[in-house]
């Protein structure tokens, strides 16, 4: 078995790839065509993001707007009213995130990741000392007693 010298065989390599241009060792990519190229160009260019930022500005506004709950949602139905409201915050956030990931409006889908993490933080507050988490565990329905 012969013993090769490793410095040797990879200075060789060193100059033959200074001898080769970085166009040569980085070629574009190969499967787009001139004319599909420009067509994603145009398409690019003639995207419009304030669709995207529409949904999130109602989005914001469901999330911020669920604060002032005005009804009593401790238990019963207005618990469960309550917890739809704040699922339709996780889902609209969910939504604006799409949108906002599809238009690459990058600040935009950050504060729409926000926003689901709003909605679950909400959910969470309600489900879980129900749910048994919590030392004391709340009811999901009104007693006469309660």
């Amino acid at each position: 078995m012969t013993e090769r010298n490793w410095d040797k065989e990879m200075a060789k390599i060193d100059k033959q790839l200074e001898s080769v241009s970085d166009a040569q060792l980085f070629p574009g990519k190969a499967g787009a065509a001139a004319p599909q190229r420009a067509a994603v160009a145009v398409d690019r260019a003639s995207t419009r993001t304030w669709p995207a930022i529409v949904r999130l500005v109602l989005s914001c506004a469901l999330g911020v707007g669920v604060l002032f709950w005005p009804y009593a949602n401790r238990c019963g139905t207005g618990l469960a009213g309550y917890l739809g409201v704040v699922s339709v915050v996780v889902v609209s956030g969910v939504w604006s995130a799409v949108w906002t990931w599809r238009h690459r409006t990058g600040a935009a889908h950050v504060l729409s990741v926000m926003l689901i993490i709003w909605g679950l933080v909400l959910v969470s507050a309600d489900v879980l000392p129900r749910s048994g988490y919590a030392k004391e565990k709340l009811p999901w329905s009104c007693t006469v007693g309660h």
